[in-house]
């Protein structure tokens, strides 16, 4: 008959490879399979199987992982060459990859910016290329000045190496040149028509009267749009194509319009900007640009971009369009945290509850787990949707081996225990690092601790729980009496607490609600992302007797 140990290593084995947890059929059909002798035993092994599983499902989940991978490295390591991800080699010449971001100042980075921002780093890394930050900043009336700071700050909390900053509204000369050389070539006129007029041209694939204006008026006008002798809405730009084009957006589009809003930078200077596309085309080329990876929202605005190209006789960069990610339920439109920031709902760009790259890095998510996340995740061109499971599962990984496990009561109740010894209590501050000490508490005889609302909610006549690492007490007439059986008891019945010497200590959470309650004594010493034992992780700030919740 196999041993109790044979069937637990195979166990074991199967719980690594379900998230610390083992099931039994599949345990039962591994024994068989593994020890074909054992069918004639099968009745006596499905209850050995039973009684096995049973024990090694009792413990905590990241302590059955960590004993595998101790007990078995080579699974380890075949898990993680499973998991290795790669990014596809990108296409043509990868000698002298010039890459580039290109955000808009409209506010700092969110979530939703993290994978341009980790894919375009990760490929000029792999080549020893030049990675661009430009700022598109062309759109005066839809500008944070606090964007122009704030952007690179994000970048660099990712981890993501920039070479060059590149401030679109410092090239406007460079705009109007090119301008007025397409201008001269027959590629861009100057339409005056109302903006309702010019849309009904181009869905019905006509014409505007100003189409087949001579060069010389288009550039006369063109120089007094540049003056600000033209006002807003008066006249705008336009790049000339194809009106009978099946996709109406590449039909005759804007490549400059005259903004009412003074700029940030550059103040009334200017008052003649380029639209996107006519500024990242002339910017692709002027800075080299080899390799543009972007969302597959972007291709209208590619193509659009590819006339500009063409006009020129300009080489065009390799273009990669990744597919579209939803963020199910989440909020990550700019605007609309801009106005629940400036109408006092959110507390600023890095509230909890905003999905922003500075909110979730004071939550405690890792550049790591955003670089593994979109590697893994790669070049896809069909859509998806994002997974906060597997992105919380990698930054857990990466967080665990540090964080320090405390003790958190929320909504603390002081109890008594009834009849106890003077006891102390050794507690490590982490199960599989015995480097980094244990906390030690000193207490009294009957001394009062505090526990959760909720546990002793719970308790009925008789129950008996175990203090984790203190003793066990027993629920009786109301009070909590010592118990002189030191057994450990199953997970289920193990509960933490505090001594009475505790912080006071509050977590904010991303739905907006916050836990309050204590924190345990050494705990206010720790800073950093901590592990609150049946809570989850915390982003600790202790000196402000505060924490973030990250995840579980």
């Amino acid at each position: 008959m196999l041993s109790r140990e044979s069937i637990r290593d195979i166990a074991l084995k199967n719980a690594y490879d379900h998230g610390g947890r083992a099931d039994e059929k599949a345990v039962l059909s591994k024994c068989l399979a593994a020890f074909p002798e054992e069918r004639k035993n099968a009745r006596s092994l499905l209850d050995l199987v039973h009684s096995v599983v049973e024990d090694l499902n009792s413990r905590d989940r990241e302590e059955i992982i960590r004993e595998a991978e101790t007990r078995f490295p080579e699974i380890l390591h075949k898990m993680k060459k499973e998991q290795e991800h790669t990014l596809p080699d990108l296409p043509g010449d990868h000698r002298d990859v010039v890459m580039r971001l290109a955000p808009s100042p409209s506010g700092p980075l969110h979530l939703g910016h993290t994978r341009m921002a980790i894919l375009n780093d990760e490929y000029v890394r792999r080549y020893s290329g030049t990675l661009i930050l430009r700022i598109e900043d062309t759109n005066p009336g839809n500008i944070d000045p606090e964007a122009y700071r704030m952007i690179p700050e994000d970048l660099e909390s990712l981890g993501v190496k920039v070479h060059k900053i590149v401030i679109q509204s410092s090239r406007l000369d460079l705009y109007y040149s090119e301008a007025r050389s397409l201008i001269e070539k027959g590629f861009v006129y100057i339409c005056t028509c109302e903006r309702e007029t010019a849309k009904r041209y181009k869905a019905e694939m006509k014409a505007c009267p100003h189409r087949n204006t001579g060069v010389e008026e288009n550039m006369e006008m063109f120089e007094k749009m540049v003056s600000g002798e033209i006002k807003a809405g008066e006249a705008s730009a336009v790049v000339k194509t194809s009106l009978d084009d099946p996709n109406p957006s590449l039909r005759d589009w804007i490549a400059f319009r005259i903004s009412p809003h003074r700029h940030p930078l550059v103040g009334d200077r200017y008052v003649l900007f380029p639209t996107m596309n006519f500024s990242v085309a002339v910017d692709d080329h002027h800075l080299k640009l080899t390799h543009v990876v972007r969302g597959r929202d972007q291709l209208n605005n590619t193509y659009r971009q590819r006339f500009i190209f063409r006009y020129n006789n300009w080489k065009e960069p390799y273009y990669f369009h990744y597919g579209m990610i939803s963020y199910p339920g989440t909020l990550l439109k700019t605007s609309l945290m801009k106005k629940g920031i400036r109408e006092g709902k959110y507390k600023g760009w890095d509230d909890v509850r905003l999905l922003t790259v500075r909110s979730l890095i004071r939550r405690g998510y890792r550049p790591e787990t955003f670089r593994k996340y979109w590697v893994d995740s790669g070049l896809r061109d069909v859509d998806a949707t994002f997974s906060w499971e597997i992105f919380d599962s990698i930054n857990r990984g990466f967080v665990d081996q540090t964080a320090m496990r405390l003790f958190f009561v929320r909504d603390p109740v002081k109890i008594r225990i009834e009849g106890a010894p003077e006891m102390e209590a050794k507690i490590p501050f982490h199960p599989s690092r015995p480097d980094l000490g244990k906390r030690e508490y000193r207490i009294g005889v009957n001394q009062h601790v505090y526990i959760q609302q909720s546990d002793m909610n719970g308790m009925s006549e008789g129950d008996t729980v175990r203090l984790k690492d203190l003793c066990n007490v027993t629920f009786h007439n109301g009070l909590f009496h010592y118990s002189e059986g030191q057994e450990l008891l199953r997970r289920g019945s193990i509960i933490h607490w505090c001594p009475e010497n505790s912080s006071s200590y509050r977590v904010e959470k991303p739905d907006g609600t916050v836990d309050s309650g204590l924190i345990e004594p050494l705990g206010k010493d720790i800073t950093g992302v901590v592990q609150m034992e049946r809570y989850g992780y915390v982003n600790s700030f202790p000196e402000k007797g505060i924490g973030y919740y990250t995840h579980r």
